[in-house]
């Protein structure tokens, strides 16, 4: 499914993955697609059952660390506020969410070296202006999470990363030092939990909001192969970017092909698509089974 075009519920929001539709002036229907985003472009072929997928990584993941951090759950059900004859359009896929203020900025926390930032740690020492230490070779472990936020692009624009300095600038100093030390202590405790099952997490996105009361919320989806980077540990070592659970293998398959990284993507074969959802399904099965 690319999109429920069939729902009753007015659209409020189309992302790279998730639809929003209008429940309340406090509610909304939080929708995971089939759709994926690579590099920042949405590719025409669906990735078969990701939104499903997605879905339950997500939820697992709100409830296991619910004790760190609010976050965006109501406790309404779906079947409440879709008409019976609409479940199956959503069935596995949606949730019912708070409507909260995002905060402006992408919460990056690292703790391996890999992607952009070993693209920057290459050419400068640093990532996101962080210095990090001499000699690090690619996947390496660092020493401790750092925090490096992106600018949130609108569709079809690309994120930016900055220094903490910017992101300051940006949201303000109090809610900047929250929302590092929130993101830092959850990225902590999923690489530990994570590890129980073999998986280790190289980085991982995380987006907040704001609530009426100004309350800092978790949201939109956490720790799945769309906003994370998981390898096996049983494969890892320091040198090479390791085999991953999570849309890496399309963007390698992209890659290679040439594709200049702006719309419209080269069509992604059929097999590319289904080993793509064999990963995230993997990732999901070791995680919550």
């Amino acid at each position: 499914m690319t999109t429920p075009n069939s729902l009753s519920l007015k659209k409020i929001y189309s992302g790279k993955v998730r639809d929003l539709y209008e429940i309340d002036d406090k509610r909304m229907l939080m929708v995971a697609t089939d759709r994926l985003s690579a590099f920042d472009v949405i590719l025409a072929e669906p990735i078969p059952e990701k939104g499903k997928i997605l879905t339950a990584i997500s939820n697992f993941w709100f409830d296991k660390l619910a004790q760190l951090v609010p976050n965006h759950f109501t406790g309404d059900k779906v079947e409440d506020v879709v008409p019976a004859q609409e479940l199956p359009l959503v069935e596995g896929r949606a949730v019912v969410a708070k409507r909260l203020q995002p905060v402006a900025v992408e919460a990056i926390v690292r703790g391996y070296i890999a992607g952009s930032g070993w693209k920057e740690y290459q050419q400068s020492g640093t990532v996101c202006g962080i210095q990090l230490p001499v000699g690090l070779k690619e996947a390496a472990k660092l020493p401790q999470p750092i925090f490096t936020p992106s600018t949130k692009a609108a569709v079809g624009d690309h994120d930016e990363n900055i220094s903490f300095e910017q992101c300051e600038a940006i949201i303000g100093k109090d809610l900047a030092a929250k929302v590092r030390d929130t993101s830092i202590a959850l990225y902590s405790a999923a690489v530990a939990y994570a590890a129980t099952r073999g998986i280790i997490i190289a980085d991982t996105k995380f987006e907040f909001g704001l609530d009426e009361n100004g309350e800092l919320t978790l949201m939109d989806e956490v720790l799945t192969p769309d906003s994370s980077r998981f390898w096996p540990a049983d494969s890892y070592a320091e040198g090479s970017n390791p085999p991953s659970f999570d849309k890496q293998f399309v963007r390698d398959w992209l890659e290679s092909t040439g594709w200049n990284k702006e719309p419209p993507a080269p069509p992604v074969p059929a097999d590319v698509a289904q080993k793509t959802a064999d990963k995230y399904r993997e990732a999901l099965t070791r995680l919550t089974s």
